[in-house]
């Protein structure tokens, strides 16, 4: 079954680099430009994963992080946060929010699927 990525980033050419470089992968994506919208839509698309920008226009990263592992039915998602905030303690900062994953932007195309397939890997598979 293809594996399903939520990709949270206001910026267009990331989303595009990200949902591109996911896309010939082989995974399903869901971009998502307006961080508002983000819970909805993970709500519809139900994702294996998240990668969620840190510095959202209308909303914080790490609200979404952190009110998606709060629901219920996403509680389980693992977040990869892709921000360019990479000072000292942001990363504690956002792993603290409840993601799984960090990387700092500018991101690089190798790290960022190594870091994709780590977080989607390890979870073994439920039968529902």
């Amino acid at each position: 079954m293809t594996k399903r990525i939520l990709v949270v980033e206001d910026n267009d050419l990331n989303r595009k680099l990200f949902c591109d470089v996911l896309q010939a992968s082989g995974f399903a994506v869901e971009p998502v430009a307006d961080g508002n919208q983000a819970i909805e839509r993970a709500r519809a698309f139900i994702p294996n994963l998240v990668v969620m920008d840190i510095q959202l226009q209308d909303v914080s990263g790490l609200d979404l992080i952190a009110t998606l592992k709060h629901d219920r039915d996403l509680a389980a998602v693992p977040v990869l946060a892709v921000t360019a905030y990479a000072g000292k303690g942001d990363e504690e900062r956002i792993r603290e929010s409840g993601a799984e994953g960090y990387l700092a932007k500018p991101v690089s195309i190798g790290p960022f699927m190594a870091a994709v397939k780590g977080l989607m890997e390890p979870a073994p598979e439920t039968v529902s």
